[in-house]
């Protein structure tokens, strides 16, 4: 290969490379702020500090957790805090002692309480978010009588606290003969006023009328539209009602204790507290672990949808 060959290619290398430079460039002007309203560096050195505050806040409960799930009741007290009481080859050991332990106190029951969680969390949401969009849409985008009053009573349950509910609640599911069964807990977290509140904003801001106008004049009926058209359109909106109305019912403690006796009707939250409440039991390297691998679930189903939940907010904040 002669070397004008090897220079052509060579200048051609440099000439792609300098466009892809000059493109980025060019990206990165289109998002930069006016001079005027770009942060200064205080600014930032202080957001940047807040930030990696908030993030040991929020991760640092899980990083302990992880550590408490591997030592025994007297290194619970007896080690470093912040590390492990064995060394790193020890580890499965140790962790496969506390997740035997885990099984014992439980009876065996653990994954029960926890498929328990998913299926009334898992059911409660879907069905709550389903109810919370169509409730939203169409207070948002129709006009009947008692609408405002409506309306109002619903934003006034938002008032209420949940532990109020949960006595009246009883007395209704009693009389039905509905307590001690997953209905009494999944029938309760379906009905959610915030959920409403966030579907009719959503629906007042993501929805067009014109679309809607656009949809009847072509002949579809308002189920078709809602089905096919309303709920593509608030489908972000929906994962971040999902979101929060999974998360309420998995964390709901006082609700399950009323309405469930039964071990293998309990959820997580509530078998593990009926475990705490054993007289001889003093493992709280067991109750880590049952602590640690209860709320897995609820973190890989935020890190799954976390995207849709970021988008559904931004959705929520525009109109348009």
């Amino acid at each position: 290969m002669s070397s004008a060959t090897m220079s052509a290619k060579q200048a051609e290398r440099a000439r792609k490379k300098a466009e892809r430079q000059l493109e980025k460039r060019r990206e990165a002007a289109k998002n930069d702020l006016p001079r005027s309203m770009q942060p200064s560096l205080l600014v930032k050195i202080i957001t940047i500090v807040v930030l990696c505050a908030a993030l040991i806040y929020f991760l640092f409960p899980i990083y302990w957790a992880i550590i408490a799930s591997t030592k025994t009741p007297s290194q619970m007290t007896g080690s470093n805090g912040l590390w492990f009481a064995v060394g790193l080859d020890q580890l499965p050991d140790a962790i496969a002692t506390n997740y035997s332990k885990l099984l014992g106190w439980t009876r065996g029951q653990f994954w029960r309480w926890v498929f328990n969680s998913l299926v009334y969390s898992g059911v409660s949401a879907f069905v709550g978010t389903i109810v919370a969009v169509m409730a939203g849409y169409a207070t948002a985008k129709f006009n009947f009588r008692g609408k405002n009053v409506a309306i109002g009573i619903i934003m006034g349950c938002m008032l209420m606290p949940a532990a109020l509910l949960t006595i009246p609640q009883y007395s209704i599911f009693h009389s039905l003969h509905l307590t001690n069964t997953m209905l009494s807990i999944i029938i309760p977290c379906c009905v959610s006023p915030f959920g409403f509140f966030l579907g009719r904003v959503y629906a007042q801001t993501s929805v067009p009328d014109e679309l809607l106008e656009a949809a009847r004049i072509d002949g579809a009926g308002e189920a078709r539209i809602f089905f096919t058209i309303v709920l593509r359109l608030l489908a972000p909106a929906m994962v971040t009602i999902f979101l929060f109305l999974f998360v309420a019912t998995w964390n709901n403690f006082l609700l399950p204790l009323m309405m469930v006796s039964s071990d293998s009707l309990k959820p997580v939250t509530l078998g593990l507290y009926g475990m705490v409440s054993l007289a001889t039991f003093n493992d709280r390297g067991a109750l880590m672990m049952g602590a640690l691998l209860g709320v897995l679930p609820v973190i890989v189903l935020f890190l799954g949808l976390q995207r849709y939940w970021q988008a559904g907010l931004a959705a929520g904040a525009v109109k348009g």
